[in-house]
């Protein structure tokens, strides 16, 4: 029986259980297994309890035996590569932003002085370049925890991954979606890193049954920017790629927290080699005066 290592919130447990329905259709015997990560005991924002807070404790519990395999959101890995790890991208969800308001309302409709709930460095920066007359809070909890503050009309909105609401079955709390060239998602939004034991070349072949070529080389790009600017999950660094046929275009922007600068580049390569287009483009934000923003 493999033992499937994941946080224990909702949508963590619920992506989880997609990987283990994916591996028992392909003949492996799966069940989940809970680990506890620092990030689950403490509401400070991310920025604050350090990058890899949710994913150091699986990782852990891998390394040490106690699961066979283990589900991370990929965005909230950190970008040095893992030697001790084997990992896979499987099919992505829809890695856009979302915005979910009282009565429907969009981000254009909320009122003056609307107070709006997020903590990503990324989310911030964007809002307050679209909209800065809003009053933006401090928003951390599962997804169940943040709605609830707009339901009881503590918020007027608030800011999430749509891939989230998607998972967790809340699509249709969605007030607005954003298109990426609006609101730049994170770098690999909306895909599920799986790791096993490097060397475990049974699991090694099971999970890699489950990858998706096209997520892998997406999210392999923007992950890039990141690394190639050496920032961390909440740096306010957003990326996006598409793939037509084998060109790859990335877009990816870095923003200043008061929404006052950003600097967006565009910049098209091969799907046969991401970490260079990744390299590229992080690389031109930084000749054009990116760093000083982060």
């Amino acid at each position: 029986m493999l033992r499937i290592g994941t946080r224990g919130s909702h949508l963590a447990t619920t992506q989880a259980g997609h990987v283990r329905d994916w591996l028992i259709a392909g003949g492996a015997p799966a069940e989940l297994h809970i680990v506890t990560t620092p990030g689950d005991l403490s509401q400070a924002p991310v920025e604050r309890i350090g990058v890899g807070v949710f994913t150091s404790a699986l990782r852990d519990a891998l390394f040490a035996g106690e699961v066979d395999v283990a589900v991370h959101s990929f965005k909230d890995l950190p970008t040095a590569p893992e030697p001790r790890a084997h990992l896979i991208v499987p099919k992505r969800e829809d890695n856009r932003e979302a915005l979910i308001a009282r009565d429907g309302l969009t981000l254009a409709e909320l009122p003056q002085g609307a107070k709006v709930g997020t903590s990503a460095p990324r989310r911030i920066s964007q809002l307050r370049a679209l909209r800065p007359d809003l009053d933006i809070r401090p928003l951390r909890g599962n997804i169940e925890r943040r709605m609830s503050f707009v339901t009881s009309g503590e918020l007027d909105a608030i800011m999430l991954a749509y891939a989230g609401l998607s998972r967790g079955g809340y699509a249709d709390r969605a007030t607005e979606v954003f298109s990426p060239e609006v609101l730049v998602p994170a770098p690999a939004q909306g895909a599920l890193a799986v790791e096993c034991r490097a060397g475990d070349a049974d699991n090694a072949a099971r999970i890699d049954a489950l990858a998706c070529p096209d997520a892998t080389v997406q999210a392999t790009a923007e992950r890039q920017v990141l690394a190639t600017l050496q920032a961390g999950c909440t740096a306010p660094v957003a990326a996006h790629a598409t793939l037509d046929g084998d060109t790859l275009t990335l877009t990816a922007g870095v923003f200043a927290l008061d929404g006052s600068k950003q600097v967006v580049e565009t910049q098209t390569g091969q799907r046969s080699n991401p970490v260079a287009l990744g390299q590229s483009v992080a690389e031109a934000l930084v000749a054009r005066g990116a760093m000083p923003l982060m």
